[in-house]
């Protein structure tokens, strides 16, 4: 029977789960009964995918921006891979809330309204994503947070068509993510129509701990920039808390930035992949109304979504490390097991995985998919598996014990 188990892939030390425990006690989150069920919206069986607007516009954005990247990515075929949700992120309201009290789109920027908006992605078979923040102010302070105003922003967001709401941490009252971020969760509940709440929380109080029963992912690091230094740092950081995963709620080390120009192919295919193994969601976080053919090439990889939408939902670990070279592996489905090489140092190099790591019985033999190379590798493999990888590229495979 398939389970979360996994093949036998490492736990974390004995350290690190006290040092958690000691953390989840000082949150007092989850520790009582009333708060195991606070959001029961039955999305993010899988991580989510789709679009967000911040990496690559920033503040620039406009209800036209949204209307072309909804429009973009069926176009491209980018929606029938999964990428369904269009999200905007700071810069998209007034200043200043009505004299009711409520959030007011733009009118510079969004003079037909959320609703209109959201309207229009809808009839696109995509779903409308929006943020606000646990504070008073967003970060870019050009627009108010919804703190002490939870339940009517959840309102607005409901009758507007919202699917989808990037939660931020900044301009708050000082009080912990802990106690400021339920509110908004049972204010979702209330509202009457089902919302992906992702707490964008930094980190800041491990929301890994506590996210489950609040929110349908949690950033488990500070935003990513378009460096690679950025990028591996974020996914380090992001695997210590492999273990918390699964369906209802992923771990989030922050948006895709591939296409974005800053980094070299290989290190954007690194990225994806990464990201894919580890069940982050996957929200592209660039042009996509000017794809290159080298970057659509690598979001559009089936093979390697499948791995990220597989439901069993197991996030992949690191099992070893040499030096630079590194070997992630993670349960799938159909008993299959997601492997990834990745080749951190200056040199090309051949990193070896070996059953024993990977979770497969010793005498396995095993036919090897390449999801890159998109091929199914003639060699049939005993014991172990060795590749040969670039400087800052990776390998990814699916194995499947055939005996």
């Amino acid at each position: 029977m398939e389970g979360r188990e996994g093949y036998g892939v490492p736990n974390f030390s004995w350290v690190l789960v006290i040092v958690l425990i000691v953390i989840m006690s000082m949150t007092d989150v989850c520790v009582s009964s009333p708060r195991r069920n606070l959001l029961a919206n039955g999305l993010a069986k899988t991580p989510p995918m789709g679009w967000n607007s911040w990496n690559h516009f920033n503040c620039k954005i406009d209800e036209n921006i949204i209307k072309e990247t909804a429009d973009a990515l069926v176009s491209t075929g980018l929606a029938k891979l999964g990428y369904i949700y269009v999200n905007i992120d700071d810069c998209w309201a007034e200043l200043v809330r009505d004299k009711e009290g409520n959030l007011v789109g733009k009118k510079s920027t969004f003079p037909s309204g959320i609703k209109a908006l959201a309207d229009y992605v809808h009839r696109k078979g995509l779903k409308l994503g929006i943020y606000s923040d646990a504070g008073y102010f967003t970060c870019s302070k050009q627009m108010p947070g919804s703190l002490g105003h939870e339940e009517k922003d959840a309102k607005s967001f409901a009758s507007w068509g919202i699917d989808y709401l990037k939660y931020d941490n900044c301009n708050n009252d000082g009080s912990n993510p802990t106690v400021r971020y339920p509110v908004m969760t049972r204010s979702l509940m209330k509202a009457g129509r089902p919302i992906f709440f992702s707490l964008c929380e930094w980190g800041d109080m491990h929301p890994a701990l506590w996210g489950a029963p609040v929110g349908n992912s949690w950033r488990t690091t500070n935003d990513i920039s378009d460096t690679w230094e950025s990028m591996v740092s974020r996914a380090d950081m992001n695997e210590v808390y492999a273990e918390l995963a699964r369906p209802g709620g992923w771990n989030d080390p922050d948006m895709l930035e591939v296409g974005n120009g800053g980094m070299t192919k290989d290190e954007y295919i690194v990225h994806f992949s990464i990201w894919a193994i580890s069940k982050a969601p996957l929200l592209i976080g660039c042009d996509v109304r000017n794809a290159t053919k080298e970057t659509m090439e690598i979001i559009a990889n089936k093979e390697v979504i499948a791995v990220n939408q597989d439901s069993l939902g197991i996030q992949a670990k690191k099992v070893r490390m040499q030096g630079d070279l590194e070997i992630w592996a993670g349960q799938l489905s159909r008993y299959r097991v997601a492997l990834l090489l990745v080749n951190r140092g200056p040199w090309r190099n051949s990193i070896t995985a070996h059953w024993d790591d990977i979770g497969i019985p010793p005498s396995s033999v095993v036919q090897a998919r390449d999801l890159w190379e998109h091929k199914t590798l003639k060699e049939q493999f005993v014991g172990n598996l060795t590749a040969t990888v670039n400087s800052h590229g990776c390998k990814m495979y699916v194995l499947k014990p055939i005996s």
